[in-house]
């Protein structure tokens, strides 16, 4: 998957110097659309949240002449060098694409250059530290929040289906809401396996890498700390292993492949991915670590807003995108999960009582924890 990345991403980069020159600079695709894509630490080819966003982006400059795409890595994950970033060239693209809750405080840009169109993925803006809502959106960014918790629910029934051991896990990378989303919403589709099926899953979690929240408070789990710490994300993945889990949910972006690392060299250990299918990321020899993956459709909703800029039909908004929209979900296709077939029918089951609204995972905002969790 990464080999096929660089390859298109240099491509694509030796096409962005080729149009520079006919570049206008107006925003549309043919007057030559500049987009610029803002990563966290762990950069466009992660094989997981950011490369997703990036192939959204790629799929509409592959279709469209004269638009380009510069990825611009932010190396240190800190909230106000992020923004600085984006400050620093902000006057040189036409669309700035930032990956991450790091990126809310782009609101004051925005604000200040209200000609620049600016498409934000796991937060919505905020102005003067103060985070918009859905009420008051600001007309040139269009920032998006999605019900990780869905796809982490699903990740904890498959986990607690499919364990041998009866004790499972999940590791993330910041506990950022969208992390904690994850988290949580692994945590109560465990519990709700635990209480359908008359099982008795254990999630271990390990005290010196509990997360805090942005808020300052203690959320348990299993957090790196970074998302681009792989020699950390091996250490707790072996941690997890040796306390006897064999299943793990990785949603930690590049610190993430430390703990696929730590699972191909145990036995009989599987791992959960997350954001995208990261079937091909599992190969070990002639098998598979990876289980099922979780997934966040973000590569539709960057393409789908490109093209509103393109056309003309571009409108800021605050929006949180959900199963509803198939925004979320998990793989269950033949070939690039390991589920059973009754597994995938239990959780498809659940599925569909979510997609109704009769199962509410808990999420780091909406008033449910997974021990107040219920359906």
């Amino acid at each position: 998957m990464k080999k096929l990345l660089a390859l298109v991403l240099a491509s694509v980069m030796a096409f962005s110097l080729a149009a520079c020159g006919s570049n206008s600079g107006n925003g549309n695709a043919e007057g030559g659309m500049k987009i610029a894509i803002f990563s966290s630490p762990s950069g466009v080819d992660d094989g997981s949240f950011n490369q997703d966003i990036y192939n959204g982006v790629l799929k509409f400059v592959g279709e469209n002449e004269g638009a380009t795409v510069t990825p611009i890595r932010e190396e240190s994950g800190d909230s106000a060098a992020a923004v600085q970033a984006v400050a620093d060239v902000v006057a040189e693209y036409d669309v700035m694409v930032c990956c991450g809750f790091q990126f809310a405080g782009i609101g004051d840009i925005a604000k200040e250059n209200p000609d620049t169109k600016f498409i934000l993925i796991d937060s919505w803006p905020t102005v003067e530290g103060t985070e918009l809502t859905a009420d008051t959106p600001l007309d040139n960014v269009y920032g998006v929040y999605y019900a990780e918790q869905e796809s982490g629910f699903y990740a904890g029934m498959a986990a607690a289906l499919s364990t041998k051991s009866g004790k499972v896990a999940v590791v993330n990378g910041i506990a950022f809401p969208s992390n904690v989303n994850y988290q949580y919403g692994f945590e109560c589709g465990v519990k709700y396996a635990n209480e359908t099926e008359g099982l008795n899953v254990e999630i271990v979690e390990l005290p010196s890498y509990a997360g805090t929240d942005v808020t300052g408070a203690n959320v348990g789990g299993n957090y790196i700390g970074n998302f681009s710490d792989e020699a950390t994300g091996k250490v707790v993945g072996n941690a997890l292993i040796a306390e006897g889990c064999d299943i793990i949910f990785v949603a930690a972006g590049n610190s993430g492949n430390g703990v696929f690392t730590a699972a191909k060299e145990a036995e009989g250990v599987m791992v959960i991915g997350c954001d995208v299918d990261q079937y091909d990321d599992g190969a070990n020899g002639d098998s598979n670590i990876v289980l099922t993956s979780g997934l966040k459709v973000m590569h539709d909703t960057v393409y789908n807003v490109l093209n509103t800029v393109k056309d003309g039909s571009f409108k800021g908004a605050c929006v949180t995108l959900t199963a509803a929209t198939d925004s979320t979900g998990y793989i269950s296709e033949s070939g690039r999960c390991q589920l059973t077939e009754e597994a995938i029918a239990k959780i498809d089951a659940a599925q569909a009582e979510l997609k109704a609204g009769k199962i509410v995972p808990a999420a780091n905002f909406n008033g449910i924890t997974p021990e107040t969790f219920t359906w």
